[in-house]
């Protein structure tokens, strides 16, 4: 439940990103059911950020970070 609201509300990354878990259908950033990222990947991406994608270290929390690339990783292509 904290991965999806970061998702969808805290980080705001439903803006952004379709994923289907969160009902979101953002057209900016990657289509997260395709990409179907790993754990790992999502951390450092959120930690750092790519592209036009911000980093959120500062912004959340390592739990925080944790949490919402445990949601992504797990519900992605679901």
């Amino acid at each position: 439940e904290l991965g999806l609201e970061i998702f969808s509300n805290k980080a705001q990354c439903a803006m952004c990103h379709t994923l289907q878990a969160a009902g979101s259908e953002g057209q900016i950033g990657t289509n997260l059911d395709e990409l179907k990222p790993l754990m790992p990947q999502v951390v450092l991406v959120v930690t750092n950020g790519i592209g036009v994608m911000p980093a959120f270290e500062g912004m959340l929390s390592s739990e925080e970070i944790e949490a919402v690339a445990h949601f992504v990783s797990t519900s992605a292509g679901q």
